[in-house]
């Protein structure tokens, strides 16, 4: 086990009070706090000043992914209830949300001791039409449950049954069930796609007004999908980081990011939020993957710890050229591929110089991300944020680190 991987968990601890966590956005957006980091200095400013802030000429990167209603409840003939919480498709996410009836899902089950065979029965109603999804457990993996979803009529797009039918998944350290108000603020105002159990949160704090004032004062944007897991909420509890399986999540990167960010090095790239931070650094390792393996590979997959095993020298210049080398070479004009990386301190940042994100879970793998850019001085961020009533979590208040 290398030295990255025995880090003790404990070291990245830190009391949150519940009455600290945000239950419920505040009524605009761009009115939550935003505490700047920069050079070691801690300033505090309200997030729709984020520009008098951000570096000259400094690129933002969004995470387009959308929040689908991934959360399905149903009730046996004995009256029990079934809880199934969508997680990710068996089929590319595009055709399983446009593909007529059935689909099959990785899907978590809740009272699941209660659902032992047979199918799941809901009916539902839509524009006034009856609509009725079925549930059928194919297999039950450690992990997860392989779902298949069937439905009348069955023509109808799996999209549509997931809107009439599906709740917002709230994260669970909220404590209450999802109201109508979630639907629209548990959602980015440049959400696109849909694929996330889970919100890229540090993109909620913007609005559409602030993104054009943004852009009028010279700053430069662009976009990436990460679709978030179910795992993004788990802490890490096991002693050490070595022993945490971080889970995988898929990214979606166009060409013409990939050549944006070659012209931006040099400048600053701020990714707006962890989800977009990993998207943009497994990009490095992609392009390490296919130096050291070849441009025939069509599995694109970063492991947890390729990172931190031993490697020539390649730059992040070299990197980002070889994977525009291989979309040319396979005639692609996007990169689909998939991320375990796990940033913890001692990880070199390659792509990003900065990061917009919120408050973190004690013991999470987003905070080891954000200690991976800044070091111990997280500490310090966090102490005065609990000291000047900052909202903590996914509704809760945000940071600037530089």
């Amino acid at each position: 086990m290398s030295n990255i991987q025995k880090l003790s968990i404990e070291a990245y601890d830190y009391p949150l009070p519940e009455e600290r966590i945000a239950k419920y956005p505040l009524a605009e957006r761009d009115a939550s706090k935003l505490l700047v980091m920069k050079e070691g200095r801690i300033q505090e400013t309200q997030f729709r000043h984020i520009g008098d802030y951000l570096p000259e000429k400094a690129l933002l990167v969004f995470n387009e992914t959308k929040v689908i209603r991934a959360r399905l409840r149903f009730q046996k003939d004995t009256g029990s209830h079934v809880e199934i919480f969508c997680l990710e498709p068996e089929d590319d996410y595009q055709i399983a949300f446009s593909s007529p009836s059935p689909v099959r899902w990785k899907c978590l089950v809740g009272n699941s001791k209660r659902w032992r065979e047979g199918h799941l029965r809901l009916d539902l109603k839509a524009a006034g039409d009856d609509l009725t999804l079925f549930a059928e457990r194919i297999q039950k993996n450690d992990q997860y449950s392989e779902i298949e979803f069937s439905w009348t009529p069955s023509h109808l797009p799996f999209a549509t049954l997931l809107d009439v039918a599906g709740e917002i998944p709230l994260p669970p350290y909220l404590h209450r069930e999802a109201e109508p108000e979630d639907r629209d603020r548990y959602q980015t105002v440049f959400a696109r796609y849909d694929g996330s159990v889970a919100a890229p949160t540090a993109g909620l704090h913007f609005t559409k007004p602030l993104l054009e004032q943004l852009k009028a004062k010279g700053f430069d944007m662009d976009e990436v999908t990460l679709h978030v897991g179910a795992g993004t909420f788990r802490p890490v509890a096991t002693p050490t980081i070595g022993e945490h399986a971080m889970h995988s999540e898929t990214i979606l990167v166009k060409r013409s990011l990939i050549q944006h960010l070659l012209n931006q090095l040099g400048n600053d790239i701020i990714p707006v939020g962890t989800t977009s931070t990993r998207t943009l650094e497994s990009l490095y390792w992609i392009g390490m993957m296919l130096k050291e393996e070849g441009m025939a590979l069509r599995e694109l997959h970063v492991k947890q710890w390729y990172p931190y095993e031993s490697h020539q020298p390649f730059s992040t210049e070299e990197a980002l050229k070889t994977i525009l080398d291989y979309l040319d070479l396979h005639r692609l004009s996007q990169l689909e591929a998939s991320t375990a990386l796990m940033i913890a301190p001692s990880y070199q940042m390659r792509v990003i110089t900065g990061l917009i994100t919120n408050f973190h879970q004690p013991k999470s793998t987003l905070l080891l991300l954000v200690s991976a850019l800044i070091g111990d001085r997280w500490k310090e961020a966090y102490q005065y944020a609990l000291d000047h009533d900052f909202r903590f979590l996914s509704y809760g208040d945000s940071c600037l680190f530089l």
